[in-house]
């Protein structure tokens, strides 16, 4: 294994081994802290463009299937981890973290003390960083991350959407639709489960041509939180308000938020992993759940839009992890509404059928 840094705007530097392709990947740094789960997690669109670094020591260990990736390919620009694993066992593995790494062309850093780091990030908040396995310097490095900064934030969502209009047929003729701003496997396959059919929508489709499709329910999906496009989708979907029953999720609940009228704001340190506990404020229950977001819905302004409510907060820090307009048939949760066992569905999904179906 060759010698390689990652290289903090701030300058910090750690050290480590190339377990990927040879190269320099640069964009936003951020850590997940959940313990399985590394392939989906590479595999999410919300994280493209970024680098990603796992805080858990030992990564690889019970290798690869196709069958778990979130979307067909890697998203993320750079992976950073403390460990890989020089073996791998588990009866529905396919394959390697070296062969998943190699067929994804990704630049990859191991040996590198990713609790040192984690700690400087939940001081200093999420950072911009070079990662490099081709022998480039500390100072060649920040450079590039200076240069990287200054130019247009490219449209992620537009290579990461479908490009035309595709149908999933259901079990029954039940029809959701979705705003695909980096839809999840996942997510559709809990859909499914539900015997929906599925319409996968276009990111830039039109209020119109949505509403000419008789759908029940639109879902607005999760996705990257920092792209150009996202004022033009919040401008479409504000066309829809009122007119068909909506659910957004992670960034689709921010789009659904700011096409109300409030605002979004970064927070300083992102919610990334599984174990993540939030509170519903009409009752005495709770949930752990899966999140992965950097960017919240401002609170204050949210309360000032008639008839919202917020129907879940996080336990920790008391961002608002979900919210409803009853009168507008509006569900948003600002965490993945992920099946909590073998083919079992989200109750927030299930909550959307039955607003779909008219149903209280």
């Amino acid at each position: 294994m060759n010698s390689a840094l990652l290289v903090l705007e701030d300058e910090g530097v750690f050290s480590g081994s190339s377990i990927g392709i040879e190269g320099v990947a640069v964009g936003p740094l951020f850590f997940d802290t959940r313990v399985v789960g590394f392939q989906e997690v590479i595999t999410d669109p919300a994280n493209a463009g970024k680098i990603l670094m796992f805080t858990y020591p030992l990564i690889g260990n019970y290798g690869i299937n196709d069958k778990f990736n979130e979307s067909g390919r890697a998203w993320v620009k750079g992976l950073v981890i403390k460990e890989k694993s020089r073996m791998y066992s588990n009866w529905q593995a396919k394959g390697s973290l070296d062969d998943f790494l190699k067929k994804e062309n990704l630049v990859a850093l191991s040996e590198v003390d990713t609790r040192t780091l984690a700690v400087h990030l939940r001081d200093k908040g999420e950072v911009w960083a070079a990662l490099s396995t081709n022998g480039k310097t500390k100072e060649e490095l920040l450079k590039e991350v200076k240069l990287q900064k200054q130019k247009p934030k490219p449209d992620l969502i537009k290579a990461i959407s479908v490009e035309k209009i595709k149908v999933i047929k259901g079990k029954t003729k039940t029809r959701v639709g979705i705003l695909d701003l980096g839809v999840t496997q996942s997510l559709l396959r809990q859909l499914n489960n539900l015997g929906l059919e599925i319409v996968l929508l276009p990111y830039d489709t039109g209020p119109q041509e949505i509403l000419k499709l008789k759908l029940k329910g639109l879902i607005i999906s999760g996705g990257p939180e920092d792209d150009p496009i996202l004022e033009n989708i919040v401008a479409a979907v504000r066309k829809l308000i009122g007119k068909i029953p909506l659910l957004g999720i992670a960034l689709g609940s921010q789009m659904i938020a700011k096409s109300l009228g409030a605002e979004i704001k970064k927070i300083h340190l992102g919610h990334h992993g599984v174990n993540y506990p939030i509170k519903y404020p009409s009752s005495y229950q709770g949930d752990i759940t899966v999140q992965n977001h950097s960017w919240v819905v401002d609170p204050a302004s949210l309360k000032k839009i008639k008839g919202v409510e917020i129907t879940a907060r996080h336990l920790n820090d008391e961002t608002v992890e979900g919210y409803a307009l009853k009168k507008h048939k509006i569900i948003a949760v600002q965490y993945n509404p992920v099946s909590p066992g073998f083919d079992e569905i989200n109750r927030i999904l299930i909550e959307f059928l039955r607003l779909m179906k008219g149903k209280k």
